[in-house]
């Protein structure tokens, strides 16, 4: 538990005189902006820490920089809000404040703090965490603890902080307390952390430029929800076309994220040259140990286009969300040939074929789309009557991108391939 320390006022800058007296590091959030010493002081303070400045020069060394996890820099934090709010309840003080470093290297803890001039002492603890329990009647805040956040990785991410006007003893229950919360509030730090990362690795799966076909359209656009997927789609030139694959890993965060980049990496390993379905039993076999070991499966559509005659020969691993909008307003729906990726070791694969006409519309989609209506295929004509009369294929994927827009709930990825033959 934090040591107690009760000081009559800010002592000067001093020297260290040896480990019996060794100071440890202020608290890192700048003290001017935990409110005034009178009046209400605001719900939530959010500052962001200064490597630079004298007070949290110490701890410099030691917190972790939060460049890749987000700063904090607003006067209020919504993902923090309740913490903070539930400190100043729990405590009964009128400050709370989360505070995190916005630039700098990650850096392991140190062996012991350093020497922070112009504050009070407080003894060192091994979880760093430090309580200063009067800081002098001449301090705006006379009372101050800190508990730090720490990632998974063991390293700093910053403090949670809780201030009040008068002095006050803090006991091991409140010291326990604070611990908690400030647990809490790293893990939610962590949690975004992953997250972001996995959406960078989903949107590093799409395709960067689009292959010109003449005669034909090609779009596509992968909107991602709050939480995020394994959806994807590519393409890719063939000798006589185009390849257009659209894949769903059925799972959220980094691991359905990393199993989405395998599924692509294989079917574009063993697309070449190769028939479709022939390309998505290869995949099945390769990825089907990582995924029904992780619990996950996945769908995908996999086709490949003839240009000269509009041929479409397809694969579909329980995807089942492909339409064929024709120029005269018919329309009809590719179901699903197979079962997903990952739930059987299949020795076969169906091969399926479609054509398309000029003005006829190739949309596949994922089931986030699905959601926009009344996720089932139930609504399947209402998405086709927005797709009617489509002039071209980035069109089709822009309608289906105001629907998202205007969607009050989006739980789910909204993954779109459209193609279109023009002529």
């Amino acid at each position: 538990m934090p040591t107690r320390v009760t000081t009559p006022a800010v002592p000067a800058p001093r020297e260290p005189a040896g480990p019996a007296d060794a100071p440890v590091p202020a608290p890192v959030a700048p003290l001017a902006d935990l409110g005034p010493a009178d009046g209400p002081a605001p719900t939530v303070v959010t500052a962001p820490l200064d490597a630079s400045a004298p007070a949290a020069r110490s701890l410099a060394q030691r917190l972790a920089a939060l460049e890749r996890l987000g700063t904090v820099t607003g006067a209020t934090e919504p993902r923090f809000d309740r913490v903070v709010r539930l400190a100043r309840q729990l405590f009964d003080v009128p400050t709370a404040t989360v505070s995190l470093i916005g630039a700098g290297e990650p850096a392991p803890l140190p062996a012991a703090p350093a020497e922070v001039a112009g504050t009070p002492a407080a003894a060192p603890v091994p979880d760093g965490a430090a309580v200063l329990e009067d800081r002098g009647p001449g301090a705006r805040l006379r009372f101050y603890a800190e508990h730090p956040l720490v990632g998974a990785d063991g390293r700093l991410l910053g403090t949670l902080c809780i201030a009040d006007t008068r002095p006050r003893r803090f006991t091991a229950d409140q010291s326990a307390l604070l611990a908690d919360l400030a647990h809490w509030v790293a893990k939610e730090l962590s949690v975004d952390a992953e997250l972001d990362r996995a959406q960078e690795v989903q949107m590093g799966l799409l395709p960067r430029d689009t292959p010109v076909v003449d005669g034909y359209e090609l779009a596509g656009a992968c909107l991602p929800s709050s939480q995020v997927g394994g959806d994807f789609y590519d393409w890719y030139p063939s000798d006589d076309g185009v390849v257009v694959t659209l894949a769903d890993v059925m799972g959220k965060g980094p691991a359905a994220a990393i199993l989405a980049a395998a599924v692509r990496a294989v079917l574009r390993g063993s697309a070449q040259g190769e028939p479709v379905d022939r390309a998505m039993l290869q995949a099945g076999a390769v990825l089907h140990a990582d995924l029904s070991g992780a619990g996950l499966f996945a769908t995908a559509f996999h086709a490949r286009l003839e240009a000269t005659t509009g041929r479409v020969t397809y694969a579909d691993a329980g995807h089942g969300l492909t339409l064929v909008v024709r120029a005269d307003g018919t329309w009809q729906r590719l179901d699903a040939l197979d079962l997903p990726l990952g739930v059987t070791d299949e020795s076969v694969r169906a091969l399926g074929e479609t054509h398309l006409g000029p003005g006829d519309l190739l949309l596949t989609f994922s089931d986030g789309v699905l959601d926009l209506f009344d996720g089932s295929l139930r609504c399947v004509p209402l998405l086709v009557g927005e797709l009617l009369d489509c002039p071209s294929a980035d069109e089709a994927v822009q309608r289906v991108l105001r629907l998202a827009a205007v969607s009050d709930a989006r739980p789910d990825d909204v993954t779109v391939v459209a193609l279109r033959r023009s002529a």
